[in-house]
């Protein structure tokens, strides 16, 4: 290949975000935060994004894998928190809260940071989901 033709190749790769990576490059890992509050004590059920799926099959053939459910009793000013590092925090961070069948209604708030940056928020009277994108 010739000088100018590498030249372009390298041009149209920027542009097309497509610019290959030398081997000691690699996924930059994110670190990632989610809080779940509830303005009453309550049970809750929290899944979790703990882990990137290598793949959206092995997330869709046993996503439980991938995320965690934790039993809490949450408190005011008691917030459960967790921290994941994830490389494609955009494609995979999520936390969502639930207080399950019955009459409570704790109010669960949701936080997501990525980076030390909140990225989503959410609230509800029975539940909370934060993520970036739509589930």
């Amino acid at each position: 290949m010739s000088r100018t033709a590498l030249t372009w190749a390298a041009v149209a790769a920027v542009l097309l975000g497509t610019a290959p990576q030398t081997a000691a490059q690699g996924p930059v890992p994110h670190h990632v935060r989610y809080t779940v509050t509830a303005d009453q004590p309550t049970k809750a059920d929290i899944y979790y994004r703990a882990v990137d799926p290598l793949t959206w099959a092995d997330y869709s053939h046993n996503p439980y894998r991938f995320s965690p459910k934790a039993e809490v009793v949450l408190e005011p000013g008691r917030p459960w928190v967790f921290e994941a590092t994830l490389v494609e925090p955009d494609r995979w961070a999520m936390v969502t809260a639930t207080s399950g069948v019955g009459s409570d209604r704790p109010n669960f708030r949701c936080e997501l940071a990525v980076d030390g940056v909140v990225v989503s928020t959410h609230s509800g009277p029975k539940g909370a989901l934060c993520s970036l994108r739509s589930w």
